[in-house]
Protein backbone atom coordinates (compact mmCIF):
# COMPACT_ATOMS: atom_id res chain seq x y z
CA UNK A 1 0.00 0.00 0.00
CA UNK A 2 2.56 2.51 -1.21
CA UNK A 3 2.35 6.23 -1.96
CA UNK A 4 0.71 7.68 1.16
CA UNK A 5 3.23 10.46 1.70
CA UNK A 6 3.44 11.38 -1.99
CA UNK A 7 -0.35 11.48 -2.16
CA UNK A 8 -0.45 13.91 0.75
CA UNK A 9 2.19 16.13 -0.86
CA UNK A 10 0.24 16.25 -4.12
CA UNK A 11 -2.89 17.24 -2.20
CA UNK A 12 -1.09 19.92 -0.21
CA UNK A 13 -1.52 17.97 3.03
CA UNK A 14 0.97 17.16 5.81
CA UNK A 15 2.84 13.99 4.84
CA UNK A 16 1.61 12.11 7.92
CA UNK A 17 -2.00 12.79 6.91
CA UNK A 18 -1.37 10.52 3.93
CA UNK A 19 -1.02 7.57 6.28
CA UNK A 20 -4.39 8.29 7.88
CA UNK A 21 -6.03 8.52 4.45
CA UNK A 22 -4.33 5.24 3.56
CA UNK A 23 -5.81 3.44 6.56
CA UNK A 24 -9.24 4.74 5.63
CA UNK A 25 -8.77 3.15 2.19
CA UNK A 26 -8.13 -0.23 3.85
CA UNK A 27 -11.74 -0.27 5.06
CA UNK A 28 -12.90 0.11 1.47
CA UNK A 29 -10.59 -2.64 0.29
CA UNK A 30 -11.89 -5.13 2.83
CA UNK A 31 -15.40 -4.58 1.47
CA UNK A 32 -14.25 -4.92 -2.16
CA UNK A 33 -12.47 -8.16 -1.34
CA UNK A 34 -15.55 -9.61 0.34
CA UNK A 35 -17.72 -8.62 -2.61
CA UNK A 36 -15.29 -10.39 -4.95
CA UNK A 37 -15.43 -13.59 -2.88
CA UNK A 38 -11.74 -13.47 -1.98
CA UNK A 39 -11.12 -15.39 1.25
CA UNK A 40 -7.66 -14.13 2.25
CA UNK A 41 -6.23 -10.64 2.08
CA UNK A 42 -2.76 -9.73 3.33
CA UNK A 43 -1.73 -6.11 3.82
CA UNK A 44 1.89 -4.96 4.04
CA UNK A 45 1.35 -2.29 6.68
CA UNK A 46 4.85 -1.70 8.13
CA UNK A 47 8.10 -3.30 7.04
CA UNK A 48 11.24 -4.14 9.00
CA UNK A 49 12.93 -1.38 6.98
CA UNK A 50 10.29 1.17 7.97
CA UNK A 51 11.86 1.31 11.44
CA UNK A 52 14.58 3.42 9.79
CA UNK A 53 12.15 6.28 9.15
CA UNK A 54 12.11 9.33 11.40
CA UNK A 55 11.04 8.76 15.02
CA UNK A 56 8.20 11.24 14.46
CA UNK A 57 6.77 9.21 11.59
CA UNK A 58 7.28 5.84 13.29
CA UNK A 59 5.58 7.06 16.48
CA UNK A 60 2.70 8.50 14.46
CA UNK A 61 2.19 5.19 12.67
CA UNK A 62 2.31 3.16 15.88
CA UNK A 63 -0.30 5.43 17.46
CA UNK A 64 -2.41 5.34 14.30
CA UNK A 65 -2.34 1.52 14.22
CA UNK A 66 -3.29 1.34 17.89
CA UNK A 67 -6.15 3.78 17.48
CA UNK A 68 -7.45 2.01 14.36
CA UNK A 69 -7.29 -1.46 15.89
CA UNK A 70 -9.17 -0.10 18.88
CA UNK A 71 -12.06 1.72 17.22
CA UNK A 72 -12.66 -0.39 14.10
CA UNK A 73 -12.76 -3.86 15.66
CA UNK A 74 -16.57 -3.82 16.05
CA UNK A 75 -16.97 -3.23 12.31
CA UNK A 76 -14.56 -6.07 11.56
CA UNK A 77 -16.49 -8.42 13.84
CA UNK A 78 -19.76 -7.48 12.11
CA UNK A 79 -18.20 -8.23 8.72
CA UNK A 80 -17.31 -11.71 9.97
CA UNK A 81 -13.62 -11.25 9.16
CA UNK A 82 -10.89 -13.01 11.14
CA UNK A 83 -7.79 -10.85 11.70
CA UNK A 84 -4.26 -12.20 12.14
CA UNK A 85 -0.93 -10.42 12.43
CA UNK A 86 2.47 -11.59 11.18
CA UNK A 87 5.86 -10.03 11.79
CA UNK A 88 8.21 -9.14 14.62
CA UNK A 89 5.52 -8.50 17.18
CA UNK A 90 8.07 -8.13 19.97
CA UNK A 91 9.47 -4.93 18.41
CA UNK A 92 6.13 -3.13 18.59
CA UNK A 93 4.98 -1.03 21.57
CA UNK A 94 3.46 -3.18 24.32
CA UNK A 95 0.19 -1.23 24.19
CA UNK A 96 -0.08 -1.97 20.45
CA UNK A 97 0.67 -5.63 21.02
CA UNK A 98 -2.22 -5.77 23.49
CA UNK A 99 -4.57 -4.24 20.91
CA UNK A 100 -3.42 -6.80 18.36
CA UNK A 101 -4.09 -9.63 20.81
CA UNK A 102 -7.55 -8.18 21.48
CA UNK A 103 -8.38 -7.93 17.76
CA UNK A 104 -7.22 -11.48 17.08
CA UNK A 105 -9.22 -12.76 20.04
CA UNK A 106 -12.43 -10.94 19.20
CA UNK A 107 -12.36 -11.91 15.52
CA UNK A 108 -11.18 -15.52 15.84
CA UNK A 109 -14.63 -16.92 15.01
CA UNK A 110 -14.87 -14.91 11.77
CA UNK A 111 -15.81 -17.20 8.90
CA UNK A 112 -16.28 -14.76 6.01
CA UNK A 113 -12.62 -14.23 5.23
CA UNK A 114 -9.23 -13.64 6.82
CA UNK A 115 -7.38 -10.33 6.95
CA UNK A 116 -3.65 -10.79 7.57
CA UNK A 117 -1.73 -7.67 8.55
CA UNK A 118 2.05 -7.74 8.10
CA UNK A 119 3.40 -5.42 10.79
CA UNK A 120 7.15 -5.05 11.37
CA UNK A 121 7.39 -7.65 8.64
CA UNK A 122 10.17 -8.57 6.25
CA UNK A 123 10.39 -11.59 3.98
CA UNK A 124 14.02 -12.29 4.82
CA UNK A 125 13.35 -11.87 8.54
CA UNK A 126 10.48 -14.34 8.21
CA UNK A 127 12.75 -16.93 6.61
CA UNK A 128 15.42 -16.46 9.30
CA UNK A 129 12.75 -16.75 12.02
CA UNK A 130 11.51 -19.96 10.41
CA UNK A 131 15.01 -21.43 10.38
CA UNK A 132 15.57 -20.50 14.02
CA UNK A 133 12.21 -21.99 14.99
CA UNK A 134 13.15 -25.30 13.41
CA UNK A 135 16.61 -25.25 14.99
CA UNK A 136 15.01 -24.68 18.40
CA UNK A 137 12.97 -27.83 17.81
CA UNK A 138 16.17 -29.75 16.97
CA UNK A 139 14.90 -30.42 13.45
CA UNK A 140 17.76 -31.67 11.28
CA UNK A 141 16.03 -32.04 7.93
CA UNK A 142 13.12 -30.26 6.27
CA UNK A 143 11.31 -30.23 2.96
CA UNK A 144 9.54 -27.28 1.35
CA UNK A 145 6.20 -28.12 2.95
CA UNK A 146 7.53 -28.41 6.50
CA UNK A 147 9.62 -25.26 6.15
CA UNK A 148 6.61 -23.39 4.78
CA UNK A 149 4.70 -24.26 7.95
CA UNK A 150 7.50 -22.82 10.11
CA UNK A 151 7.04 -19.36 8.62
CA UNK A 152 5.01 -16.62 10.34
CA UNK A 153 2.34 -16.99 7.68
CA UNK A 154 2.52 -20.77 7.64
CA UNK A 155 -1.22 -21.29 8.02
CA UNK A 156 -2.15 -19.02 5.10
CA UNK A 157 -2.18 -19.62 1.36
CA UNK A 158 0.51 -18.37 -0.99
CA UNK A 159 -0.88 -15.24 -2.66
CA UNK A 160 -2.42 -15.71 -6.10
CA UNK A 161 -1.84 -12.05 -6.93
CA UNK A 162 0.08 -9.17 -5.42
CA UNK A 163 -0.84 -5.55 -6.08
CA UNK A 164 1.59 -2.73 -5.38
CA UNK A 165 0.44 0.87 -5.64
CA UNK A 166 2.62 3.97 -5.86
CA UNK A 167 4.63 3.32 -9.01
CA UNK A 168 7.56 1.21 -7.79
CA UNK A 169 7.95 -2.15 -9.52
CA UNK A 170 9.48 -4.39 -6.89
CA UNK A 171 8.30 -6.51 -3.95
CA UNK A 172 10.51 -4.81 -1.33
CA UNK A 173 10.99 -7.81 0.97
CA UNK A 174 7.33 -8.86 0.86
CA UNK A 175 6.46 -12.58 1.14
CA UNK A 176 9.86 -13.60 -0.20
CA UNK A 177 9.16 -17.33 0.13
CA UNK A 178 5.45 -17.31 -0.71
CA UNK A 179 5.45 -15.03 -3.77
CA UNK A 180 7.39 -17.19 -6.25
CA UNK A 181 4.32 -17.92 -8.40
CA UNK A 182 2.19 -14.89 -7.56
CA UNK A 183 0.88 -12.76 -10.40
CA UNK A 184 2.25 -9.24 -9.97
CA UNK A 185 0.39 -6.00 -10.67
CA UNK A 186 2.03 -2.58 -10.37
CA UNK A 187 0.09 0.67 -10.63
CA UNK A 188 1.21 4.30 -10.49
CA UNK A 189 -1.88 5.16 -8.43
CA UNK A 190 -0.99 6.27 -4.91
CA UNK A 191 -2.62 4.05 -2.30
CA UNK A 192 -5.13 6.59 -0.86
CA UNK A 193 -6.35 7.27 -4.43
CA UNK A 194 -6.80 3.58 -5.33
CA UNK A 195 -10.43 2.97 -6.32
CA UNK A 196 -12.72 -0.02 -6.77
CA UNK A 197 -12.80 0.40 -10.56
CA UNK A 198 -9.04 -0.15 -10.75
CA UNK A 199 -9.22 -3.04 -8.31
CA UNK A 200 -11.93 -4.70 -10.41
CA UNK A 201 -9.92 -4.18 -13.62
CA UNK A 202 -6.93 -5.90 -12.01
CA UNK A 203 -9.12 -8.89 -11.10
CA UNK A 204 -10.33 -9.07 -14.70
CA UNK A 205 -6.76 -9.05 -16.04
CA UNK A 206 -5.72 -11.63 -13.45
CA UNK A 207 -8.48 -13.96 -14.65
CA UNK A 208 -7.16 -13.66 -18.21
CA UNK A 209 -3.54 -14.47 -17.38
CA UNK A 210 -2.28 -17.97 -18.14
CA UNK A 211 -0.67 -19.49 -15.05
CA UNK A 212 1.49 -22.40 -16.19
CA UNK A 213 3.72 -22.68 -13.08
CA UNK A 214 6.48 -24.36 -15.01
CA UNK A 215 4.24 -26.75 -16.94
Amino acid sequence: MDGNRRFAKEQGLPSLEGHRRGLDKVKDLVSWVQEAGIKELILYAFSTENWNRSPEEVNYLMNLFEMTFGKDVDDIVQKGVRVKFIGQRERLPVSLQKKMDEVEGRTKEGSKGTLIIALSYGGRAEIVAGVNSLLAQNVTEVDEASFRQALWGGEFSDPNLIIRTGGDKRLSNFLTWQSVYSELFFTDTKWPAFEKSEFDSILVEYALREQRRGV
